[in-house]
């Protein structure tokens, strides 16, 4: 069972001010090829903003993204994981809540983004070494 240091290794966090506009905030994302993006102020994790807000509150009631502020859209009510986690507890927690981006904060700055593939690659990982070292143990093994 690994911690979140494991999996977050070398990371860079892209991240957005909450004055940024959700154009902005959308190619960032696009650019960047993450489905989440999360909201600094003052080097603090005030948000975060999504692929799903994206759809929810911009798309749909057909705000106009290039002058709505991704502030007025993001999600407020933020989630987050710490370093001492392990990673089995961080998929339970994105089950629950239905997310698939989890910030990951020491002190209240944002010091890595984990999404439910990062995990769910690292979980695999695992199962396959523990694999392979249970057939290496079979084939030492006399019947």
């Amino acid at each position: 069972m690994h911690r979140l240091r494991n999996v977050l290794q070398q990371q860079n966090i892209v991240s957005a001010e909450p004055t940024a506009t959700v154009y902005e905030v959308a190619t960032l994302m696009a650019r960047s090829q993450v489905g989440a993006v999360p909201i600094i102020d003052d080097e603090r994790l005030i948000g975060i903003f999504s692929e799903r807000d994206l759809m929810t509150r911009i798309v749909v009631p057909q705000l106009d993204p290039q002058t709505t502020p991704v502030s007025e859209v993001m999600t407020n009510e933020v989630v987050t994981a710490s370093l001492h986690e392990h990673v089995d507890g961080c998929i339970d927690k994105m089950k629950a809540i239905g997310c698939r981006h989890l910030p990951v904060v020491a002190e209240g700055r944002i010091i890595g983004m984990l999404s439910m593939r990062d995990l769910l690659r690292d979980e695999l990982e695992e199962q396959d070494h523990e694999i392979r070292s249970l057939k290496a143990y079979l084939h030492q093994t006399p019947i």
